[in-house]
């Protein structure tokens, strides 16, 4: 049988110009290019976590429930998730740069009309819009990444880019709540179209273009019309309908399936904790200030800072390590032993002891200990290595499987947060945490599946691999 000994490919023939195409962008314009994906990726979630402190404040306003304002975070992570798998489509027709500065206006005007709104249908209409518009910020981050950083560089320069991302949930109820407390939810939507605006500046201004020269479907689609003196004339630009959904074939694959899965129960942990923050942590320590509430989950925030670079790092370190140890051959499957301890360990006891801690631990100590079960959580990161993963293993449309990936995770988060006040409320905090840790094993369990069948697994179905010429 095959198993994770079993190598993708050799590595004797190596494209030189391959290696080079890596070489357009000095290690510095690489890392300005980074700081501006990240800040771009840190939003989708970030613009979603700062609406959690408001729930309150928003429903007071809106005259409605706690329970409908809530439902605009679920509208928000599927406009999220429509909106990535469409942007992922056409930059790989278009390119990184248009499409980014494509979405970021759609996203100014939704802050803008949030800002302005005056009943809950209009808000969360515009929730979508807003969401929409910053919804390629993780699948087109990643891409660029995986354009303008070789394989072995690839882990740590995607766990600089999680950590922005995964540091959007974090800083977010401090934030929303610091608004909410001293000022109001709406002017929390004024600084989201300034800092919208002065990131499609930036982009207009600092971004290049990252596809690798001759792989977009524009320049593939040029008509090459023949003109009467034998030459050619390039057709001008013009707009190609494209199917947004053709990414999600690509989940046909039985590994990015797993791997898709596997961080989607790593989320749920997260939303776990973070969306009835006041409701819990709050709740039983008396933490009433909507700003006090937010800085609780700062811990978890730093967590992600140093667990997702770390993860990625140690990712590229067991890639070099694995395929010295194999005489050059790559198996895929070997980045994702980067993310085993913090799945197996971090990620579902944290959950778990947060919610045992809120029962039975009261006063300061109980609040501490919830803190660093936080900071355990965070530090768990396994997002880092499985977006370089799938970037390694069908890196030509990098972006369009983030896009499948965080897509698919969105639409199954958007129907899971609707039901996490309801369970507590009903079953408790215990039971509901609990149920989150048990959905993380089953996460961690697919991961060791996934290691350990790789081979065997990407045979059943070829949805064009990468090899590490190509890679």
């Amino acid at each position: 049988m095959t198993t994770e000994e079993t190598p993708l490919l050799r590595a004797e023939h190596i494209s030189v110009d391959h290696d080079n195409v890596y070489d357009r962008f000095s290690p510095w314009k690489k890392r300005g290019i980074l700081i501006l994906v990240s800040l771009s990726g840190l939003l989708p979630l970030f613009a979603s976590g700062t609406f959690i402190p408001a729930i309150p404040q928003i429903a007071h306003d809106l005259a409605t429930s706690p329970e409908i304002v809530t439902f605009t975070i679920s509208m928000s992570i599927f406009g999220a998730a429509l909106g990535s798998m469409a942007m992922a489509t056409y930059s790989g027709f278009y390119g990184r740069r248009p499409v980014y500065l494509a979405g970021l206006p759609f996203f100014c005007l939704g802050s803008y009309q949030i800002a302005v709104s005056q009943n809950i249908y209009y808000l969360i209409a515009w929730r979508f819009i807003q969401n929409v518009g910053i919804s390629g910020g993780i699948s087109l981050g990643a891409g660029v990444i995986g354009d303008i950083y070789k394989l072995e560089e690839r882990g740590f320069a995607m766990g600089v880019f999680f950590g922005a991302v995964l540091l959007g949930p974090a800083i977010a109820p401090v934030t929303g709540g610091i608004a909410t407390h001293y000022a109001s939810w709406r002017m929390l939507q004024w600084g989201f179209l300034i800092y919208g605006l002065a990131l499609l500046i930036s982009m207009a201004l600092w971004l290049p273009e990252t596809s690798h020269p001759g792989t977009l479907g524009a320049e593939k689609a040029e008509d090459q019309q023949p003109q009467s003196n034998g030459g050619t004339r390039r057709q001008k630009w013009r707009w190609v309908w494209l199917n947004p959904f053709s990414c999600l074939g690509l989940l046909r694959s039985p590994n990015l399936m797993l791997v898709m899965l596997a961080g989607t129960a790593a989320l749920v942990t997260d939303f776990v904790l973070l969306v009835p923050l006041a409701y819990t942590i709050g709740a039983k320590y008396g933490i009433t200030n909507e700003a006090l509430i937010g800085a609780v989950f700062i811990p978890c925030g730093v967590g992600n800072m140093v667990g997702a670079p770390l993860a990625g790092y140690i990712s590229d370190r067991i890639i070099i390590a694995y395929r010295a140890k194999r005489g050059g051959d790559w198996y895929p499957e070997d980045r994702l032993r980067g993310t085993l301890f913090g799945a197996a360990f971090c990620v579902p006891l944290s959950v778990l002891f947060t919610g045992l801690t809120i029962e039975y631990v009261p006063g300061r100590m109980g609040l501490l200990l919830c803190l660093g079960w936080l900071f355990m959580n965070g530090i768990g990161a396994i997002l880092s290595p499985s977006a370089a993963y799938n970037v390694d293993i069908v890196h030509m449309r990098s972006a369009e499987v983030m896009a499948a990936n965080s897509g698919c995770r969105a639409l199954l988060l958007s129907f899971f947060v609707p039901a996490i006040l309801p369970s507590i409320n009903h079953f408790g905090v215990i039971a509901t945490n609990a149920a989150a840790a048990l959905i993380a094993w089953v996460g961690f369990g697919l991961l060791i599946f996934t290691i350990r069948y790789g081979e065997q697994l990407r045979s059943w179905i070829d949805v064009g691999y990468s090899t590490v010429e190509n890679n």
